[in-house]
């Protein structure tokens, strides 16, 4: 097994554009691993944004990227680099001096390993070189999508970085763990600096023709957006101060996705990469749909891409103006049965062509926001919680009942609670829990999100 030699920093300039230096007020987290691991991916979400860029082969990273992060009120900066091979020749030598220069450079450093496929000898040699390091080093056990893969990750302790942390960096799971963990390992970064005063963010999202650039233009008061009755005029976001409910707020118009983005191609494809990003980038989407006609599975895929997002939602029924009263009946219907995994979403019935209740959407974005960034106390979190599991408790799974020891709620923006057990929650009992958290606490118009973290009991050797 080839061990990697460490880099020579002598020859590297001082003032190399990206260099790391330029960010040392904060401190500096290395993502590093052989190549398409997902290292891009991983930067991805805990930036937040998709910024690094991801393609399913290896190579498409070659320098240190840093990007800024922010994570329960820090900040710190986050490297993004290229494949760390041993052996490497060409430019591939040069990638990996990259990554070793950024891991030296770091205060704690990331290394990714694609959990199904194990530790190789590429793995372990960097390992070694990180334990000779002697910086904090967080085993990541990458593209563990669901629970069949956890097994896997428990065989890479053998690399002697300590515990592996299971998260799937496409999906998002187990990101918040990771995280928080982050933080306990870099030094104390500066705090999240005061936005009060500053124009939140809205992007507002739908499928083609549906009225978004109209809305725009009716908030500005000016032709903002180019409005055309064929559908995929906008295709750029379009940014737009706009005064409503007597205060600033920064509207996105965004293209109308007309189909999944793996399956657009050309111009409409770099579109649909533009407009996620922009729902990333927002704190509320206002999705807009035609009142005119059925929701469709498009507008579905949208809702879905903003609850995934962990964006608040107002609905806004646009074309109120056209309806008669069958049709609001059949609408009712439609909202009752297509729209039942989003009761906790605002909504509100406008006319972005007449003007007709634009004005209420400054309350319900409000409200929206609040849901999203409410906290409930700890003390007070799990006084609910045992009054409603001592009412309702777990049902029973494999013949035993499980104990639910306490809960916590891990972050806001969106609300994110995390409840400690002894066995395993049922889908069910967990939905019926977020159900009565938003029963008792509100939350309207944001996503809420539950998840179970087991505490076995460990056997006692004699």
């Amino acid at each position: 097994m080839t061990e990697i030699e460490p880099a020579d920093l002598s020859d590297l300039p001082a003032d190399e554009p990206g260099w790391i230096d330029e960010v040392a007020p904060q401190p500096v987290l290395a993502v590093v691993g052989r190549p398409n691991v997902g290292k891009s991916t991983l930067v991805n979400r805990i930036i937040g944004r998709r910024e690094a860029v991801v393609e399913d082969k290896p190579g498409v990273t070659r320098d240190r990227v840093a990007y800024d992060a922010l994570w329960n009120g820090r900040r710190f900066t986050v490297v993004d680099t290229g494949g760390w091979e041993p052996d490497a020749t060409g430019r591939a030598a040069q990638i990996a001096a990259q990554a070793e220069i950024a891991a030296q450079t770091a205060d704690a450093v990331a290394l990714v390993v694609d959990a199904r496929v194990g530790a190789i000898d590429t793995d372990v040699a960097v390992a070694r070189v990180l334990q000779r390091s002697g910086k904090p080093v967080l085993l990541i056990a990458n593209k563990v999508d669901d629970e069949r893969f956890e097994a896997d990750a428990s065989e890479l302790w053998s690399l002697g970085l300590g515990q592996p942390y299971v998260v799937s960096a496409l999906h998002g799971r187990g990101s918040g763990d990771l995280l928080d963990a982050v933080l306990e390992a870099l030094p104390e970064a500066p705090p999240e600096r005061d936005t009060a005063g500053g124009p939140r963010r809205v992007a507002l999202v739908g499928r083609p023709n549906v009225g978004k650039s109209s809305l725009l233009n009716r908030l500005t008061g000016e032709t903002r957006s180019v409005v055309d009755s064929v559908a995929g005029t906008t295709v750029d976001p379009v940014d737009s101060l706009v005064e409503l409910g007597g205060e600033q707020w920064r509207f996105v118009d965004t293209a109308g996705l007309r189909r999944r983005v793996s399956h657009a191609t050309g111009t409409e494809y770099y579109a649909s990469l533009r407009t996620a990003s922009a729902l990333e980038a927002a704190e509320v989407a206002v999705v807009l749909l035609d009142a005119t006609e059925p929701i469709s599975e498009q507008d579905q895929r949208i809702i879905t891409m903003v609850i995934e997002a962990g964006r608040a939602c107002v609905l806004a029924f646009n074309k109120w103006d056209l309806l008669d009263e069958d049709r609001r009946l059949r609408l009712e219907k439609e909202i009752d049965w297509e729209l039942r995994r989003i009761r906790w979403a605002l909504r509100v019935n406008i006319s972005a062509l007449t003007g007709r209740a634009v004005e209420k959407l400054a309350p319900q974005l409000h409200t929206a926001l609040e849901g999203w960034e409410q906290r409930v106390p700890t003390g007070r979190l799990n006084s609910w919680l045992s009054e409603l599991v001592a009412a309702t408790p777990p049902p029973v799974r494999g013949g035993k009942q499980p104990k639910v020891l306490f809960a916590t709620q891990a972050g806001t923006r969106p609300p994110r609670f995390v409840i400690f057990t002894t066995g395993f929650l049922e889908a069910g009992y967990r939905r019926f829990i977020e159900r009565r958290l938003r029963e008792d606490f509100g939350f309207a118009g944001s996503p809420v999100g539950v998840s179970v973290r087991v505490r076995e009991k460990r056997s006692r050797k004699k």
